[in-house]
């Protein structure tokens, strides 16, 4: 199973050392979170910037917010990043449910289910080179991988199951313990199933982390409780924060136990040296 390592949004100039760094451990990907009304750098740019700084570590956004976006745009933004990584890109997709995001997009929140299926259906038919419409041409470039950029859908509720199994790649579940994150990966296989879909779904899990002494810890928990307020679930999600080594090397082992592809250690303190640190809890010395 692989490993892959969140960005913290605290300090984005610090970011093209995170990405170097994490490609000199064990870690498969980097990813980066996506808000519109936040201070986090812009997903698609930064991911872009990094694959100019790295030639194997995976470039993810987890999870980009597709309906703030323009459809054609964001085609044509992804499989350019998909080109210029080497293939090395994953769009990881949501809709999340932020009033003022979509309010600064001038974009209806209630109907951004409704149309992330049509942005897909657009993007999908981009992707591979068919002509937008009878008046529009083709929008290129043609994406490194043949259909589009490997596609991850993140969410709780069956429609985020059947848009995996529609759409999709695979599944990316945040914020839960394996325990419950077992019934969302067996939904999505079953959704996949029913549609008729060959081989298997990729199942990601994501955890927040963050390693070393108190006060770098303090800072963690008050960079996560500003993403995540004002919101019902933001107390628990601060105190599920792992903090130490055997937390993480728990959790990883409890989402391989129930067949998780790679587990997403999305760290919420900027210090780079964060890198080594979870990279040495995580993988054992040769």
């Amino acid at each position: 199973m692989s490993v892959g390592l969140g960005l913290p949004i605290g300090d984005p100039a610090q970011l093209l050392s995170w990405a170097r760094r994490a490609e000199a451990t064990p870690f498969t990907t980097v990813a980066l979170l996506d808000r519109l009304v936040f201070g986090n750098p812009e997903p698609l740019i930064t991911l872009a910037t990094l694959a100019g700084a790295t030639s194997r570590i995976r470039l993810q956004t987890e999870v980009l917010l597709a309906p703030l976006h323009r459809t054609t745009l964001l085609a044509k933004q992804a499989a350019t990043l998909d080109v210029l990584s080497g293939s090395r890109f994953t769009l990881g997709i949501g809709i999340g449910g932020r009033d003022d995001d979509y309010l600064a997009a001038g974009v209806d929140l209630r109907t951004r289910g409704r149309r992330l299926d049509g942005q897909l259906a657009t993007m999908r038919r981009i992707w591979s080179g068919e002509p937008l419409s009878e008046d529009v041409g083709p929008i290129g470039p043609a994406p490194a991988r043949p259909g589009g950029p490997e596609v991850l859908f993140g969410g709780f509720v069956p429609a985020v199951m059947e848009r995996v199994a529609r759409w999709g790649d695979g599944f990316l579940g945040a914020a839960v313990p394996a325990s419950a994150m077992d019934g969302l990966f067996r939904g999505v296989e079953a959704a996949w199933s029913r549609a008729g879909r060959t081989g298997r779904p990729r199942l990601l899990a994501q955890v927040n982390v963050a390693l070393g002494p108190e006060p770098t810890l303090d800072r963690a928990r008050r960079e996560l409780h500003a993403y995540y307020r004002p919101s019902s679930y933001t107390d628990h999600v601060v105190k599920g924060l792992l903090t130490t080594g055997a937390q993480i090397r728990e959790a990883v082992a409890a989402f391989r136990a129930i067949g998780a592809d790679e587990v997403m250690l999305y760290c919420w303190s900027p210090d780079p040296d964060q890198v080594e640190r979870l990279a040495d809890a995580v993988f054992p010395a040769p």
